[in-house]
């Protein structure tokens, strides 16, 4: 079985909307984001156990509204460690710039295995099925639907299918869409672990190396636990994480000294490929997450970026599957993201330019060194690097138009506890407009004190802003446009 579209009859039945391969943060947010509007969703993962390792990823400014957006914040924030939102770029020591828009101006520190769990726990909760120990083999699509074959023959029909399956994406190979970009040219060593030296010579010896080796650091993470950063010996089979020995051999080759290390706590290698899939959408078929694309980790943006993706896609396809989707609604999912995922791509380009020891990228370096000290260049790449300074295109309109609005405060609370069931919601200062024929799909909150500049706002169940302005008539032209036709 492939992913040539088939036709006839004899299919089997339609048991699930959406099939989701891969249970990871992508696909667990997909699947919670779906059964906020009652779509029959199966989540299936090749691993029958879930990611062990205990690695440490950050979750970025965006990806903490997000969690915000949806109840899960105050779940997850128990499990992390928050520091500063500076110094993102190109591990560049800068600090926050001043007054960052967001209710959550910081980075959460949290074990990938423990953010897994818990999005896999509230999808669980929100009625997801999730089964483990099942690969997708083949699908065929067809004008109704896709049947996918698991690898021990095991056929099942859904309604749409999405690849959340990572960077070897079985479903990408299998629709055939082509994966381009750079293959990697150099690795990197990282892990977690425990040292036999002071602290103070630690550091001083990580400076005197930082000046012309990068990427390589040692950075405190608790007591004795350091963050552990060296490049590789050369090439290896990134399937195998790398051995302690490999980490002191390298630690001594550059630095003079492996600093004791011992007890590591998780150890990985990776490259610097980067890959943009040319297509998100191919019929009933998407793809999300590294699925769709892979880059460097510098700047810690992957895992935030497939959330991202999940998050954009949700509302859409289930407004699909409900049966209220205008004509293009789901093609937006390729219009915005994609843009989105070159953009990350490129300032990872550009982060592991800064990184090379060759006399030209450290004197570019030393030149962006500089320039970061004014406000403005540091705010700029803080907010490409956690994402809050996206905007989509949604044609010609005020700055607002297309991005998404912080969690201003309302009456009541705040602006995204109203936004946890994943509805469209209109914030009207001036308590004349309505929702009208669409109040089965978007929330109506008159609040004169919201905290906007603007009279009437229009936001999608991202929180991005869909409408600004005081019209009624223009009003119902844009809840047209995103939420389809009134209801009779």
């Amino acid at each position: 079985m492939h992913s040539q579209q088939v036709t006839g009859a004899g299919r089997a039945p339609l048991t699930h909307d959406v099939i989701i391969a891969g249970c990871g943060p992508t696909g667990a947010m997909l699947a919670a984001e779906l059964r906020l509007h009652d779509v029959r969703v199966l989540v299936l993962d090749k691993r029958t156990e879930p990611a062990s390792f205990v690695r440490v990823v950050g979750l970025h400014m965006r990806s903490l509204e997000l969690m915000a957006m949806r109840g899960l914040l105050d779940r997850v924030l128990p499990h992390g460690r928050q520091r500063p939102a500076g110094g993102f770029f190109a591990a560049i020591p800068k600090p926050p710039p001043q007054g960052l828009d967001s209710a959550y101006a910081y980075l959460l520190g949290i074990p990938q295995p423990v953010i897994e769990r818990l999005l896999e726990e509230h999808a669980a909760e929100r009625g997801a099925q999730v089964r483990r120990g099942r690969a997708v083999a083949g699908f065929e699509q067809d004008d109704e639907g896709v049947t996918v074959e698991l690898a021990g023959g095991q056929r099942l029909r859904s309604r749409y299918l999405v690849g959340c399956d990572g960077a070897r994406s079985t479903v990408r190979k299998l629709l055939g869409v082509a994966f381009p970009g750079e293959p990697s040219r150099t690795e990197t060593l990282m892990g977690e672990m425990e040292v036999g030296v002071p602290r103070e010579e630690i550091a001083a010896k990580v400076a005197q190396v930082g000046q012309t080796h990068r990427p390589f650091w040692l950075r405190p993470f608790g007591e004795t636990v350091y963050s552990v950063v060296v490049p590789a010996a050369g090439a290896g089979d990134r399937a195998e994480p790398p051995t302690l020995e490999d980490f002191r051999q390298q630690l001594r080759a550059i630095a003079g000294t492996d600093f004791g290390v011992h007890s590591p706590r998780w150890m990985s290698r990776f490259g610097d490929a980067t890959r943009l899939a040319e297509r998100y959408r191919v019929g009933r078929v998407l793809l999300a997450g590294d699925a769709a694309h892979i880059h460097p980790p510098i700047g810690g943006q992957g895992l935030n970026l497939g959330v991202q993706d999940a998050f954009n896609l949700g509302w859409k396809l289930a407004a699909q599957i409900r049966g209220w989707a205008p004509a293009t609604l789901l093609d937006t999912y390729q219009a915005e993201r994609h843009p989105v995922a070159a953009d990350v791509l490129d300032n990872t380009r550009a982060q592991m330019e800064l990184l090379s020891p060759e006399p030209g990228p450290r004197a570019v370096r030393r030149l962006l060194t500089e320039l970061m000290d004014f406000d403005e260049v540091n705010r700029h790449l803080t907010e490409k690097i956690t994402a809050i300074g996206v905007r989509y295109d949604f044609g010609e309109g005020p700055g607002l138009l297309g991005r998404r609005l912080p969690d201003v405060e309302v009456k009541n609370g705040r602006l995204y506890a109203l936004l946890h069931h994943g509805r469209g919601l209109l914030l009207d200062r001036t308590g004349r407009l309505t929702a009208g024929g669409w109040a089965d799909r978007v929330d109506h909150l008159a609040d004169a004190s919201a905290g906007v500049d603007v009279p009437c706002v229009l936001l999608r169940p991202d929180g991005h802003v869909a409408w600004i302005g005081d019209d009624q008539q223009d009003l119902e032209d844009h809840l047209s446009r995103w939420f389809g036709e009134p209801a009779t």
